[in-house]
Parts: C-alpha cells; sequence; structure tokens
C-alpha cells in the first residue's frame, strides 16, 4: 500500500494511531480494492457464463456450411426460430446433452418453422462427421472449423458447451451453459413458445 493509500485512509478513519486498527482498515481496504478489480474481470465473465453477447441483442453474423454441403446462415435463417448448438467431440458435456437435444428439440419442432444446427467447434469435417454418425443425431451439423462462429458468441477458454436461442427476428431469445436440465426445460419452453402458432 502506497502513501497515498494510507493517507486517504486516516482521511476516513481519522488519525490512525493502533497498529491492530490500521492493519484492520488495510485489509478491508484490500478487499474493496479487489472487489473492485473484479467488476471487469474473472467475476463478471463467471456472471456471463463466458458469454460475450446477451439476451435481446441481434446474432453476430455468421455463415456454416452443414455436413451436407448447405448453407445456412444469420440472413438465411431470418424470420425462422433456430438453436446454435456449441459442441465438439471431446466434450463430455456435449455428449451428454446431444441425445435430448435430437429427442426433445429437433424430433418434437422440425415440423415448425424451425432449425437446430451443431456447431462443432475446432475440429476437420471428418471428424464431424463421424462424431454425428457416433452421437446419432440427424440434426444438421456444421463445423466451425477456426471457432469463428464460437469466439463471435462466447470468450476463448470459456466452455463449449452451450445453445443460442434465436427469434425469427434474429435476436437472441435465450443463452445456455452446460447441460443443466431445469435450463434445458426452460430452452425447451422457450422454442415451444417462439415457433407456436399465433
Amino acid at each position: 500500500m502506497n502513501q497515498h493509500n494510507v493517507n486517504q485512509l486516516r482521511l476516513v478513519y481519522g488519525r490512525i494511531d493502533d497498529l491492530a486498527v490500521m492493519k484492520n482498515a488495510l485489509a478491508f481496504w484490500g478487499l474493496c480494492m479487489t472487489l473492485l478489480a473484479c467488476t471487469d474481470g474473472p467475476m463478471a465473465q463467471s456472471e456471463n457464463r463466458g458469454f460475450i453477447v446477451n439476451v435481446g441483442d441481434t446474432v453476430p453474423n455468421f455463415t456454416l456450411t452443414d455436413l451436407n454441403g448447405r448453407i445456412h446462415s444469420n440472413e438465411t435463417l431470418l424470420g425462422k426460430t433456430y438453436v446454435l448448438q456449441f459442441t465438439a467431440s471431446w466434450c463430455g458435456v456435449c455428449r451428454a446433452e446431444m441425445p435430448h437435444l435430437e429427442s426433445e428439440v429437433w424430433q418434437e419442432f422440425q415440423d415448425r418453422d424451425f432449425m437446430l444446427l451443431g456447431v462443432d467447434l475446432d475440429e476437420p469435417q471428418d471428424k464431424v462427421a463421424k462424431f454425428t454418425q457416433q452421437m446419432g443425431v440427424t440434426y444438421p451439423m456444421c463445423p466451425d472449423s477456426e471457432g469463428t462462429v464460437f469466439y463471435s458468441i462466447a470468450a476463448p477458454k470459456s466452455g463449449v458447451t452451450r445453445n443460442v436461442i434465436v427469434d425469427r427476428e434474429g435476436r437472441i431469445a435465450m443463452l445456455t451453459r452446460l447441460f443443466d436440465k431445469e435450463e434445458f426445460a426452460q430452452m425447451v419452453e422457450t422454442i415451444d413458445a417462439l415457433t407456436s402458432s399465433e
């Protein structure tokens, strides 16, 4: 602690002669500085779960090509509710979530104006194809070989298992992280509401 900080403490606490009082004041000052530093640091990242986008934002521009050669982009999907499901073959949580996405989301809503796109982070097309076959999913899988789409949604090293639910106007309606059954159920309800005929 520098002399300037000590002088500020003296202004707040008056003349500090007692060593124990001074130590407590310095500890309190340090705690305050730590809390202030965390508002823009790792603590803030944990609050937004690694996302660099928020609910209500327009989804960032993207273009993906699925394993069958079909091109999907934020522009071609405008007017349709869709989910970007970020995954990777090495991700155990992703593997646990994918059968539920297949049965409770894709099979349930694919006949509505809806699309579910698996976005495989940083793996080559042949590995994505093998992974898709192993998992038995029928929704389109798209390699994101350099993570361009992922890093427009989430911070580096923030974890892959996440879903971005986008409404017909291209705005983010919901963000999920990991495979929490309660949050997953909320996601299914959100998709149902967004795809229901009015």
